[in-house]
Parts: C-alpha cells; sequence; structure tokens
C-alpha cells in the first residue's frame, strides 16, 4: 500500500474553507480549493514519495492494476477519486458517450486544434461517467425533468416570453419537443437571450410558494451570470439536494451542473466537458445539442446497498464503483481484485496490508492500494471512501 500525496485544484468556483478544513490547513485558504485530485490523471497524478502514481503504473501494469483491469483498459488507472467543494455553481454541462469522444477527438485531431486550445471540444478519447455522494447537503441541477412537471413549473411562473415553450412542450411532451426549446433558447440571438433571462427572473422573484426552490436558483444564477441563457434552460432540469451519504450519478449526455456543496465525486478518468451556459468558457452549441439526451428523467439517484460492512454505490460504469465505510472502533477487511484508493474524510484510521507497516489515515489522507495487495484491513474510528475496479 502507498501513501498518497494529492492536489489541490483551485478554480474560482471552489470554497476557501471545505478542503483546508479535510487537510488540516490554514482556513480559509489564499485561494478557492474546488477540488482534490486522488488517482494518475496526467494532468495532476497523485505521487508516491518522488514518482507520480501516472509513471508508477505504467512501469508495472499488472502489478498494480491486475490482469484484468489492465486487459481491459490498458495501463492506465481508469477512475478518478476526487473531493469536490462548490462555493459557487459550475457551468452547465454533458459529457460525451464513449463512441462521441472517440469521433469528436479524431475529428478534432484531424482539424489541427492543439489540444490546449480553448475552443477545442474533446481532450480525449473516452467518455465521463461520474458519480457524486455528498459529504454536506448538495444542490445540483441533473437531467431534463419530466414535462408534465415543467409544465407545472412554466404555468406557476407564468412568463408570457416563455409562453412558446409551453406551446412546444404541451404538443410534444417528450424528448423531441424538450429538444426543440431548448435547441431554440441556445439559438436565440443574444438580444433576445437576455430578454428571456430578465422576464424569467423578474418572475422568479415573485414569492408564488410553487417551484420556490427552483425560483430561487434562478435569481442567484441570474446575479452571477447576468444575461446567460443557461438561467432559462436550467428550469427545464431537475434540481435535486442531497443529504450527507446520498448520491447521484451523472450519465452520458445528461445536462448537468453542480450548484453548491461538498462531496466526493468518481469518474472515468477523462477531461471531456461540452457547456452549455452559465460559464465564460467555450460553448459549442451544435455539438453541446448533437451529443445531449433529451429523455426526461426522475433524478438518478443511486442507493447504496450494504455488502460486508460497507454501503457501496453500485452505477453503471464498467470503470468505478464506490464504497463508504463507517467505523467505531472496529475492523473492515478487503480482499482486491484490481487498483483501490482508500480516502478517510472523518476522525482517523489506520491501514493495514499483509505483511506491512500499518499507515495511519487522518482525515484527508489517501492510501493507492495495487491489486496485487492479497488482503487489508481497515481500523479505528472514523468515516472511509473506497474507490475500485467493480
Amino acid at each position: 500500500m502507498h501513501r498518497l500525496q494529492n492536489v489541490v485544484q483551485t478554480y474560482a468556483w471552489g470554497s476557501r474553507t471545505a478542503i483546508a478544513e479535510l487537510l488540516g490547513q490554514p482556513s480559509p485558504s489564499e485561494e478557492p480549493q474546488a477540488e482534490l485530485w486522488m488517482g494518475a490523471h496526467p494532468a495532476a497524478p497523485s505521487r508516491v514519495a518522488d514518482k507520480a502514481l501516472s509513471e508508477l503504473v505504467a512501469d508495472s501494469p499488472e502489478t498494480l492494476l491486475g490482469e484484468r483491469v489492465a486487459a481491459t483498459f490498458g495501463p492506465r488507472l481508469p477512475y478518478l477519486l476526487k473531493v469536490l467543494a462548490a462555493a459557487e455553481p459550475l457551468s452547465l454541462q454533458a459529457h460525451p458517450t464513449r463512441n462521441q469522444a472517440k469521433a469528436g477527438f479524431e475529428a478534432d485531431e484531424a482539424a489541427g486544434i492543439p489540444i490546449d486550445a480553448r475552443h477545442r471540444n474533446y481532450r480525449d478519447r473516452n467518455h465521463k461517467p461520474e458519480l457524486l455522494c455528498a459529504l454536506t447537503p448538495f444542490v445540483a441541477l441533473c437531467g431534463f425533468r419530466q414535462v408534465d412537471r415543467t409544465l407545472e413549473l412554466l404555468d406557476a411562473i407564468a412568463v408570457d416570453e416563455l409562453e412558446f415553450l409551453r406551446e412546444e412542450l404541451v404538443a410534444r411532451p417528450n424528448a423531441a419537443g424538450l429538444r426543440h426549446v431548448f435547441a431554440a433558447l441556445m439559438q436565440a440571438d443574444r438580444r433576445r437571450q437576455q430578454s428571456l433571462v430578465a422576464a424569467t427572473v423578474t418572475a422568479c422573484r415573485r414569492t408564488d410558494a410553487a417551484f420556490a426552490t427552483e425560483r430561487t436558483w434562478a435569481v442567484r444564477l441570474s446575479a452571477k451570470y447576468p444575461g446567460d441563457i443557461g438561467v432559462v434552460s436550467s428550469l427545464l432540469l431537475n434540481l435535486v439536494r442531497l443529504e450527507p451519504g446520498e448520491a447521484i450519478f451523472m450519465p452520458a449526455g445528461n445536462l448537468h451542473a453542480y450548484l453548491r456543496g461538498v462531496g466526493v465525486e468518481i469518474m472515468a478518468s477523462s477531461d471531456n466537458v461540452l457547456r452549455g451556459g452559465l460559464t465564460p468558457k467555450h460553448v459549442n452549441v451544435p455539438e453541446l445539442i448533437r451529443v445531449l439526451d433529451f429523455t426526461p428523467l426522475d433524478p438518478p439517484r443511486i442507493a447504496p446497498r450494504e455488502e460486508a460492512g460497507e454501503l457501496v454505490y453500485h452505477a453503471p460504469a464498467a470503470e468505478f464503483c464506490l464504497g463508504r465505510i463507517e467505523l467505531d472502533q472496529g475492523r473492515f477487511c478487503a480482499t482486491p481484485t484490481g487498483p483501490e484508493i482508500v480516502l478517510c474524510t472523518q476522525g482517523t484510521l489506520s491501514a493495514l496490508a499483509a505483511g506491512a507497516m500499518p499507515i495511519d489515515l487522518p482525515q484527508g489522507a489517501s492510501v493507492f492500494v495495487p491489486a496485487a495487495t492479497p488482503s487489508y484491513s481497515l481500523s479505528g474510528r472514523g468515516t472511509a471512501f473506497r474507490a475500485r475496479v467493480p
């Protein structure tokens, strides 16, 4: 087992307190701390002593990943584990399927677009399904809401300028109708978009009880991104509040945005993001519409299953699953079948592999467990998250 040295990403939307407090650092931090990365992503790999975890995996893939994982995903760790701390909303965004990512990457390569260009759509050939488990109350937009509920919202806010949305969704209360109204919003000229946002925000400031939380967030998003059409399109999406321990899964094509809160996130290792508003970054409207799944859905929550002393969040993704372990001076034992990362988020734990010295895991610390490890245990009092390949 290897104690990890991890990278903190300092994006503008991050918290100045959450990750600092997790790591026992001075709080507030000098810069917003948005994400703590644990894994072998080439942009910011964790380190083991003086070597990057990505280099260790490349040098000994079968030992660290195991034959099954190395044969399936190649000589790379297929997932990335994060602590995400959102003090401000992230952009509306979606991730492509694997086939879309492969085709998009090759098209960008053929067009000669530099890999780090601001307007490039695809950074790699991989998809990016995501699962997030809340550590604090967490708010997110996730997926297109069932159309009947969206019609109720449009009736409640009663914005004359949005009547065309209502008429279309009454005529086509399905994915085709949602595609049409979303495209109409995104493709409207800038002046028209600003007019729609202004009318919507004025209506949302009324104190009616119906859809009060959705109204409040529309007003907040408008204050952060004045005139951004994402304020209106956000009202087409499920607004989800997670309590600590609850989780949500973001499949490919799912338009979503994290709004506020701290959570443990696990994803397929990829940088492919197509944005749809609430951002100063590049937005490619035709490409976003092409990859989006407009199928209405209920919030895709993932309920954990208790398995041998662990609460396991099984997502429909081949690259990862996430477990949560609660110990009160007890012991958890595991036999790895692939590469694992264990993160302590509360209390103090001890990790012990067969035939090795124990590794202390205070809050915020993590270890990498190679597939070749015969078995290991966690003991002490605290909470750990366990990332692995199912």
